[in-house]
């Protein structure tokens, strides 16, 4: 099947015909190509302990069709320790690119138990890898850091957006290498009383000199409403300007959690076999520095500027 519109929430499938497994993911541009890479969750079906089966990638040159580029990061299954092991809680990872190393990197979020949660950092001189392990179990700023998103400036700085697990989210710098943290950071949305109140998933973009953040609720596995703030630099202040989804009278986000805006919304849908959960992607609307995320069945890119 060749696609030429988007259709948001129904099965999408790779130009083999099988399912896309690219959960929490992100797209990255490279010289006319679009890569889409995400959690492969092709043998996660709620009830074997398979959390996860490494990081699969995807390649388009019109955002519509992918072809399958297999798994970058494989997982690894005969050590028990590591945090590439097919039942570790390993989620949204992201990778970006340092012009000055000439090195991707990408940051992984592994669960532990309660809320211990560390990251593990990778390298690789190409997107589709190999990748190797230069950090394992780091605990940014000393915190558990949870749901997480990456994006760099212009001048080449790199910045990480974080759930500090239950309490609030952080802004941090990054080290020049991208692999870890200066120690710099600022802190937004604080709540002592915890979930549901609590950001995550947090997901940034830049329009018109303006940078967004918007993120879910911490509600576990259950959708909520999503939440849109605004602030004039990286590290903010964020001024919330409440939910992008006006019309969605199930309070649930179209029923998914944001996941990523390389451009619109990436989001997924919330449902227990992960390994068929289809994604929702929406284009933005704005109204001034509002930005809405209204639903539709279908549309294509050529419908917007």
């Amino acid at each position: 099947m060749k696609y030429d519109k988007f259709y948001p929430g129904q099965v999408w499938l790779d130009t083999e015909g099988k399912r896309i497994q690219a959960h929490g993911g992100s797209v990255m541009y490279l010289d006319g190509t679009y890569y889409w890479y995400g959690e492969n969750k092709e043998k996660t079906d709620g009830v074997n302990g398979i959390w996860h089966w490494g990081v699969r990638c995807y390649a388009s040159t019109d955002l519509y069709n992918w072809e399958d580029k297999g798994v970058i990061i494989p997982p690894e299954p005969e050590d028990p320790d590591s945090p590439l092991h097919p039942s570790a809680n390993m989620d949204r990872p992201h990778i970006i690119y340092n012009k000055e190393t000439k090195k991707y990197v990408c940051w992984l979020k592994i669960m532990g138990k309660g809320m211990n949660q560390t990251e593990t950092v990778l390298t690789a001189d190409h997107i589709l890898g190999p990748y190797e392990k230069v950090r394992v179990g780091l605990k940014p700023l000393g915190m558990s850091a949870g749901d997480f998103d990456l994006a760099v400036a212009k001048d080449g700085k790199a910045y990480y957006y974080f759930e500090r697990v239950h309490s609030e989210t952080i802004c941090a710098d990054l080290t020049e290498d991208y692999t870890d943290v200066t120690g710099y950071y600022s802190t937004h949305f604080p709540h002592h009383e915890g979930p549901p109140y609590v950001r995550e998933a947090t997901a940034h973009f830049y329009r018109k000199g303006k940078h967004y953040l918007v993120t879910s609720g911490t509600t576990g596995y259950l959708p909520n409403p999503s939440q849109v703030a605004v602030g004039d630099t990286w590290h903010g202040p964020f001024r919330t300007l409440g939910n992008p989804h006006p019309e969605d009278a199930s309070n649930t986000s179209y029923h998914s959690q944001i996941s990523s805006f390389d451009f619109g919304r990436m989001g997924e849908q919330v449902v227990e076999n992960t390994s068929i959960a289809d994604y929702v992607w929406l284009p933005f609307r704005f109204e001034g520095e509002r930005a809405y995320l209204d639903w539709k069945d279908s549309w294509s890119l050529e419908d917007y500027e």
